[in-house]
């Protein structure tokens, strides 16, 4: 249960501003707020969270207890870099209306994005694949589906900036505690 809900809030937090969601949010300004778009950018969501969370129990189960630890601290760290960097907001010329090549788009943004490295990690750390990948895929959809809402307007009516800056410095605080205490240092 835990690692349903800490990747559920984890991953909305961390994909408030995050490159899928500022794109669906374009997009969902210029396409009209089309449902294909909403469902694509779903789809992708529990794709990459069922992906993730499995890679994390695979990787965890061949590691030694102190090994997935580190892991863990390793993907939370990664997701902290992924968090502090800047994203833009795209610039469409002409959106494709191909629900195909959207998908993919969207899929590649998410493949490394800060939500899919908490997914992994609390799959790593918990050993269940089904909690972590439901909470991060219903983290995921909500994400996506506030960007389709406000359509286009996202930038303008959340301080993504610093949100993602606050998550970015709780993600590497909190991979500090663990690599430390995997190293066995605090006691």
């Amino acid at each position: 249960m835990a690692a349903f809900l800490l990747a559920l809030i984890a991953v909305f937090l961390t994909s408030l501003g995050a490159r899928d969601q500022v794109l669906v949010s374009a997009l969902s300004q210029r396409l009209n707020r089309h449902i294909g778009l909403l469902a694509a950018g779903s789809l992708t969501s529990v794709g990459t969270a069922i992906a993730m969370s499995f890679a994390g129990v695979y990787v965890a189960n061949i590691l030694p207890d102190n090994a997935k630890e580190m892991l863990v601290a390793i993907a939370l760290v990664l997701a902290s870099i992924e968090l502090i960097w800047p994203v833009k907001a795209p610039e469409l010329g002409e959106p494709t209306r191909s629900l195909g090549a959207i998908t993919l788009v969207l899929l590649v943004r998410q493949w490394t994005d800060a939500a899919r490295f908490l997914i992994f990690a609390f799959a790593a750390w918990s050993g269940l694949v089904w909690p972590a990948a439901i909470g991060g895929a219903l983290g995921g959809i909500a994400a996506v589906s506030l960007g389709w809402m406000m359509s286009g307007e996202l930038a303008r009516k959340i301080p993504m900036g610093p949100i993602r800056i606050v998550m970015a410095i709780t993600t590497v605080c909190l991979a500090g505690y663990i690599g430390v205490s995997a190293r066995g240092l605090l006691g």
